[in-house]
């Protein structure tokens, strides 16, 4: 083992060293943060892309689809994308209150449709 003490210019070629190391690891990561946001655009650019514009009236359903459970606006916000919710007409909607089915409490879709009991 030797104990001789490194020279200035021995220390300063492994301060190079430790300062491109860190440089390639910075720019790995900066990559890997501007690939990940290339894909998040991409999704959003998608999602967008494929967005429609909600049905008008729903008609949604409980477990079994022979049971219906209320009828909300399209555009609800208390509608889960469970997939129990069916797009229908204004007059299937208005059928359907007719019928006695519920009006969905926070969207009010009878008082959108104009239908009085």
């Amino acid at each position: 083992m030797s104990d001789a003490v490194p020279s200035r210019w021995e220390l300063l070629q492994f301060a190079r060293r430790v300062a491109a190391q860190q440089g390639r690891a910075s720019r790995e990561q900066l990559d890997r943060w501007i690939v990940k946001e290339e894909c998040q655009a991409a999704e959003r650019r998608r999602g967008e892309e494929s967005w429609t514009t909600p049905p008008e009236w729903l008609v949604e359903h409980r477990l079994s689809r022979r049971n219906v459970a209320a009828v909300p606006a399209g555009d609800c916000w208390t509608i889960r994308k469970s997939g129990r919710c069916v797009p229908v007409s204004r007059p299937q909607a208005l059928e359907a209150l007719r019928q006695q089915i519920r009006a969905c409490a926070q969207c009010r879709p009878d008082t959108l449709l104009g239908f009085l009991e």
